[in-house]
């Protein structure tokens, strides 16, 4: 049995809790649970937990009390047991309302050839079902899952190393950590690094943080079934909001990798953190000064945001200026709308150096156009590798954007057809610093042309989501009445 035909055997378990009526999401955050305590088991990990609270004792119960033992289980190893148990159980409460239900799950992943899925990889096997959960629209959760594909080409120009430190303050469910730790076992003997090397790459390499509780307790797996030290004492992603004090506490990284969430603050407040230069409400222009001031000096970033952070004006026109000082921001990757959740979402990916001086650091931006004349990307046209070979080739093997020549040297032919156009900085400059360019007609622009930003499709999704919430909040008040004037 492959990892494919086991992700596609859990996957298809969500349709017993269907008539439970619990969600897509809700679904992976429920298996996460019985996953950990059945994992523990086949790594023989079970010290992690307390005796009593694992997987054969959920398993021992009748089918009638199992339901409330695993409701037991779920509270007791939010405050017992190793700390990673302790995060990923924290608040942790059940979906299920069925005795029958939740046996039929125990049922099924007991069944499973666990021999052959630690063979193949129990990582692979979990980062599939995040994957499935991201794909099914009903779940919700594109809306912080980056493209596969999209990571694997940031972390391959990128090139980490073993001397890196490495961050994600907008974690989701850890894929670029995990992609990040792939390059690394692919270009490394693991067993063949020093005892002081391989304490640190498990616990001083991967960091990262999380604000919502349920993806952070996906990503603290994801990064345990990867290898990957996810105690929060020894680095691992930890649950907290980057726009905090908290995200100060982040150690300064050689390289970040990230796609932080974008739209207004909730409320329209400033962060509470008080080191930005910049205070705004705007999340991508508040993590983008977070992602360029948690570089070392040398340090490099690879950042997923938005259109309006290259031509926005006031405060949006400064932190672009304070940015392009203080580091080399040496390329911009405009991607293809549709690649995300949301169709308009036009999204780009800026590519900068940390300088060792805080003035002029940015001589020329070269900007690489992969949005024209490019495909409708959807279920019918994946976006692949191969969409952003020629980019790769282009970036070269410099991580840190210097090799000048290499790109020069890849820019012949036609300058008006080409795909990338180097742009100085005083030409950005005399454009009142708008790095929002494009050169090639696209016969595609006029059908996408009326759609709005990413930040009001960001914020007009939250508003329905939150209206939504108060209405199922009003349902369940009224049905609580019922219940209390029929006891009465």
């Amino acid at each position: 049995m492959t990892t494919h035909d086991i992700v596609g055997k859990l996957w298809n378990l969500c349709n017993v809790l269907k008539d439970d009526g619990v969600t897509y999401h809700q679904y992976v955050t429920e298996l996460t649970y019985l996953l950990f305590l059945k994992m523990a088991e086949e790594t023989g990990q079970q010290d992690q937990l307390p005796y009593g609270y694992r997987w054969d004792n959920l398993e021992a119960q009748s089918a009638p009390d199992r339901l409330e033992f695993y409701k037991v289980l779920l509270i007791h190893l939010g405050g017992h047991g190793s700390q990673l148990v302790k995060e990923i159980f924290a608040n942790a409460s059940s979906f299920i309302k069925k005795p029958a239900t939740l046996s039929t799950l125990v049922s099924e992943i007991d069944k499973i050839d666990w021999y052959n899925a630690r063979r193949e990889g129990l990582g692979d096997l979990y980062e599939g079902l995040l994957e499935k959960n991201a794909n099914e629209k009903k779940s919700g959760a594109g809306q912080y899952f980056t493209p596969r594909v999209l990571i694997d080409c940031m972390v391959a120009v990128m090139r980490p190393s073993l001397d890196d430190v490495i961050q994600d303050p907008a974690a989701g469910t850890g894929g670029f950590l995990i992609a990040a730790h792939h390059y690394l076992k692919a270009h490394n003997d693991f067993d063949a690094l020093t005892e002081a090397r391989q304490r640190k790459l498990r616990r001083n390499t991967f960091y990262g943080m999380e604000h919502v509780q349920d993806t952070h307790r996906l990503a603290l797996m994801n990064l345990m079934l990867h290898g990957i030290d996810s105690d929060p004492e020894a680095g691992g992603i930890h649950y907290g909001d980057t726009l905090s004090p908290e995200g100060q506490a982040l150690p300064r990284a050689t390289l970040i990798l990230t796609n932080p969430p974008f739209g207004t603050k909730k409320g329209g407040g400033l962060p509470s953190r008080d080191d930005f230069t910049y205070p705004t409400s705007n999340k991508q222009f508040a993590f983008l000064q977070h992602i360029y001031r948690g570089l070392k000096p040398g340090g490099r970033a690879a950042v997923v945001l938005p259109d309006n952070v290259l031509f926005e004006s006031n405060v949006g026109a400064d932190i672009r200026r304070d940015l392009m000082d203080k580091c080399n921001l040496h390329t911009i990757l405009r991607l293809p709308t549709g690649i995300f959740y949301a169709q308009g979402v036009k999204t780009n990916v800026l590519f900068f150096t940390r300088g060792h001086s805080e003035k002029g650091n940015t001589k020329e931006v070269w900007v690489y156009d992969l949005r024209a004349n490019m495909p409708q990307f959807g279920k019918r046209t994946s976006l692949t590798r191969e969409h952003f070979a020629e980019f790769i080739d282009f970036y070269g093997p410099d991580p840190w954007g210097d090799n000048g020549s290499h790109r020069h040297s890849r820019a012949g032919g036609n300058p008006e057809l080409a795909r990338l156009r180097p742009y100085t900085r005083e030409q950005i400059a005399a454009r009142g610093d708008s790095l929002d360019i494009s050169w090639l007609k696209d016969d595609s622009a006029e059908a996408s042309a009326d759609l709005p930003e990413p930040a009001v499709l960001a914020q007009a999704a939250m508003d329905e989501l939150e209206g939504a919430l108060e209405e199922l909040r009003g349902i369940l008040a009224e049905l609580g009445e019922e219940v209390e004037d029929a006891q009465l």
